[in-house]
């Protein structure tokens, strides 16, 4: 019999930290019913604190061995994986690695949170002083969590007030068909929007009576209520 690696025991680890009924209920928040985005996925039942505390706990292995961690079917398991592979790219030293093992990996990155958790930190870091063009492709991709990934990625842009890689992939998928992307896009119009309203309503005023009305609504949140419902009713 083959020893165990790291990840079999990290793994068994949280199998036994599972809870079925929080499984059952993410399960069904997660929507992974046939036909569904999440379809398949299987839950331990273990929340997200717990999550971030075994990462910091196993931060220091191998990142092939997190590698294997994200191959996991288990949904906890690979999130784990990404919140370690965070904290190793933040730790510095070998973020070209992780970053190419981040991109190799993206059907692996397969539901929300997963994409949330990560997308940011590691493939938007590690452009932030690099060509972008990668963004571009995979906000071109025909999956839903590669164009996930492209747009939410950009937030590490956004966060040191520079707008125009988040504005010009928004306009990219701005007819995208998908109700997460449309989620995804208003939210990180809604962060440009922290920063520089402007910059925004630019964006905004030539397409929002065109927008899906989900992101228009995610956009537009923490507009005043009387400029908000004039959005909303299409009179700007």
């Amino acid at each position: 019999m083959l020893p165990m690696t790291n990840a079999d025991k990290i793994t068994r680890q949280l199998k036994a930290l599972g809870n079925k009924t929080a499984a059952e209920h993410a399960q069904r928040f997660f929507k992974t019913g046939p036909g569904q985005y999440g379809e398949g996925d299987i839950f331990l039942g273990i929340k997200v604190p717990v999550l971030h505390r075994l990462a910091k706990e196993h931060q220091a292995i191998a990142l092939n061995e997190a590698v294997e961690l994200l191959q996991s079917p288990l949904h906890e398991v690979r999130l784990l994986a990404l919140f370690i592979m965070v904290l190793q790219y933040k730790r510095g030293g070998n973020e070209a690695a992780i970053y190419r093992a981040y991109l190799a990996n993206t059907h692996r990155i397969n539901n929300w949170d997963l994409v949330d958790s990560s997308a940011a930190d590691i493939a938007g870091a590690y452009l932030f002083e690099r060509e972008r063009k990668p963004l571009y492709r995979l906000a071109n991709s025909k999956s839903l969590w590669e164009r996930r990934i492209a747009i939410i990625a950009t937030l590490h842009f956004i966060r040191r007030n520079q707008f125009d890689d988040t504005l010009a992939i928004a306009d990219l998928l701005l007819n995208d068909q998908e109700d997460l992307m449309h989620k995804a896009v208003g939210w990180m119009l809604r962060e440009v929007g922290k920063r520089a309203l402007k910059a925004e309503e630019n964006f905004l005023l030539p397409r929002y009576k065109q927008m899906p009305r989900t992101m228009l609504r995610y956009a537009i949140e923490r507009f005043p209520e009387p400029k908000r419902l004039a959005y909303l009713n299409g009179r700007m």
